[in-house]
């Protein structure tokens, strides 16, 4: 008959009683979701009870004096797509030129502050964010006397015969830069600029300095340099400037208003007047989520395409 042996306990722990496992009492676990709870209460109130209610509104039919009701017509979809989508391309276009000129202006400036700026910075940094501390509103009327007819850019323009070029190239109009695409693209790259600096430069100060050191101890130019570490390093930062540049100049309406005429009138103009003016709400709805649709196919396209998923 044979019998089996229980081993021992180690040296030191004969007697030893079993370890209890200590459970975290159901507030403290509690504790996380009712700090998340003030920012969702936020987000049912302004964000998700907006959006259906605007989803409700744009199947309705009727009128401001019979009233509107749900009558489930997606119709009003089509219908408002069918006739504005020349507004939904110049947003587009207007948009991605814009953001364009932003990094193009935004990148030196950030790469300048990040590396270059030393006691300066702050400085500088304070500069680009100064225009936050002024109304949009009145920003974008500054633009109307900057380009003004008589004014001194746009004499300095006609003497270079500058004008003649984007007139040709359906810029301007004659000698005029008001009330053309040239201005509404002027007012909304100068407004979202701060957008595309602010993140271009956050990405590019987490870029270790050794980096540029260890490609020049490599005989590396200043170019290749510039090509192969820091801006494959600085994509985060384009990626989040694009973005939050692009999102609010494809629906913005006030530069288009200001400093454009009717040919100029992108989507958010149509929207606006159709919620405040036609009293269009349905279509005026429709829009609104054709817009965001779009919007939102188009980033989500782009973060794939750039290699950055995990910003989503």
């Amino acid at each position: 008959m044979t019998t089996t042996e229980t081993p021992a306990p180690p040296d030191g722990e004969a007697g030893a009683a079993p370890l209890e496992v200590r459970r975290t009492p159901a507030r403290k676990r509690l504790v996380p979701y009712w700090l998340l709870l003030p920012g969702i209460l936020w987000l049912i109130v302004f964000f998700a009870a907006p959006l259906v209610y605007q989803a409700s509104t744009s199947i309705q039919t009727g009128s401001l004096e019979e009233g509107f009701k749900v009558t489930w017509h997606f119709a009003t979809y089509w219908d408002a797509l069918g006739e504005y989508w020349p507004q939904f391309l110049r947003s587009v276009g207007y948009a991605a030129t814009a953001t364009a000129l932003c990094l193009l202006l935004g990148y030196p400036l950030a790469y300048l502050i990040a590396f270059k700026a030393g006691r300066w910075r702050n400085v500088v940094m304070i500069l680009v964010i100064a225009p936050f501390f002024t109304s949009f509103l009145i920003r974008t009327l500054a633009w109307k006397t900057i380009l003004a007819d008589g004014g001194p850019v746009v004499g300095l323009l006609n003497s270079l015969h500058v004008l003649d070029v984007t007139s040709w190239l359906g810029l301007t109009e004659g000698q005029r830069v008001l009330a053309t695409p040239l201005a509404v693209v002027c007012g909304l790259t100068y407004n979202f600029l701060p957008f595309m600096v602010l993140p271009l430069y956050t990405s590019l100060e987490r870029i270790d300095p050794r980096l540029h050191e260890a490609a020049g101890d490599l005989y590396a130019r200043p170019a290749t340099t510039f090509r192969r570490v820091t801006f494959p390093l600085s994509m985060p930062g384009v990626v989040a400037g694009t973005l939050l540049t692009f999102i609010p100049a494809a629906g913005d309406y006030i530069n288009a208003e200001l400093l454009g005429s009717t040919d100029q009138k992108m989507i958010g103009n149509v929207i606006q007047s159709q919620f405040l003016r036609v009293l269009d709400y349905p279509t005026a709805a429709a829009l609104s989520f054709i817009l965001m649709a779009a919007i939102l196919a188009m980033v989500t396209l782009y973060i794939r395409k750039s290699g950055t998923e995990d910003l989503v």
